[in-house]
């Protein structure tokens, strides 16, 4: 796995979670995919990271599993052209800790795992868990936007309106650990606090607010 450093503390966190004490997780992806996909010995496809990306797409792995994608989505800067930093966004609700890791060693995983090798130029992989429901309303801009704030940060004004996460630890990243996570459905702008991330992303799924719902039972 080349595309960032694995916390091999927290994913053994997540393989040894007691079971009375293990349940839904969210793993929240940041993702920057390689100009062109890089097979190695297998030889060059001939098709871009992101293409490989489409290719991996585990959907079928996750339903069988009882994973839930909660979101999906191409990111934006601000004037609606391409982010240089992050491609897409994805989210995928874990029905346990455990399954997480169990999934990695499922032969139809492994045989799509390939794709995501090939893609992916680095990601950071935020497990976390929703603090409430979901608040306010979307703005109309179409805009999904998520804020993570770094371990020891402090966000200046108001929390947005929307969802918002704690971070439980970081299966893979840059090494930095992060606090929380908040997402909204709005094109505001916020003054944010050295080393948080933001991002703007159109959703092509988003399952965000009836899972959080459905979770907490609202």
């Amino acid at each position: 796995m080349g595309f960032g450093t694995i916390d091999f503390t927290y994913a053994g966190r997540l393989a040894t979670t007691p079971p009375a004490e293990d349940g839904p997780i969210w793993m929240v992806n940041f993702m920057r995919y390689k100009e062109r996909a890089d097979y190695g010995e297998a030889g060059d496809e001939g098709i871009s990271g992101r293409e490989a990306d489409d290719r991996y797409a585990p959907t079928d792995v996750l339903a069988a599993i009882g994973a839930d994608v909660a979101f999906f989505g191409d990111v934006v800067g601000p004037d609606g052209s391409p982010d240089p930093d992050w491609h897409r966004m994805a989210i995928v609700r874990y029905p346990t800790r455990r399954s997480f890791i169990d999934m990695q060693n499922r032969e139809d995983f492994r045989e799509k795992v390939v794709h995501k090798d090939a893609g992916m130029d680095f990601t950071i992989i935020m497990c976390s868990l929703p603090t409430g429901p979901v608040h306010g309303e979307p703005d109309g801009s179409g805009i999904v936007r998520f804020i993570a704030f770094p371990s020891g940060s402090d966000p200046a004004g108001p929390p947005a309106e929307g969802a918002r996460f704690d971070v439980e630890g970081t299966v893979i990243g840059d090494e930095r650990t992060w606090e929380r996570l908040e997402i909204s459905w709005s094109d505001r702008e916020d003054e944010l606090p050295e080393g948080a991330i933001a991002v703007r992303s159109l959703p092509l799924i988003d399952r965000i607010r009836p899972l959080i719902d459905d979770g907490l039972g609202v």
